[in-house]
């Protein structure tokens, strides 16, 4: 999916795949909420500004909400959450975002 793999201080990682942004779990956090029981996500075309929650889980060993680490609308979700505890971080994507401002993905760390 690209070479613009960054990691986020909120056990999200965020990746430029030349199109959209897509967001997911890092195994850490995948490994620290155990098997997901239930999740909430955003919509399809929804806005979205940074630090707006954008999953919300129910998992085995915690309850969790996650701020999106950038700023954009939605234009995919990923509604396998049953399977996103994978040892392959990319397969544990959350959604992906269009219509963001470049400057804010450069700027993650």
């Amino acid at each position: 999916m690209g070479t613009n793999y960054l990691k986020q201080k909120n056990d999200l990682w965020v990746l430029y795949n030349g199109k959209e942004y897509c967001v997911g779990l890092t195994k850490k956090a995948q490994d620290d909420l155990g098997k997901i029981t239930f999740a909430t996500l955003p919509k399809v075309g929804e806005k979205i500004e940074q630090g707006q929650a954008i999953l919300e889980v129910e998992a085995e060993k915690a309850v969790c909400e996650f701020p999106s680490p950038i700023s954009g609308v939605v234009s995919s979700i990923n509604e396998q959450l049953a399977d996103f505890n994978h040892e392959d971080e990319m397969q544990a994507w959350v959604l992906s975002f269009k219509e963001v401002d470049p400057t804010e993905f450069e700027a993650l760390a």
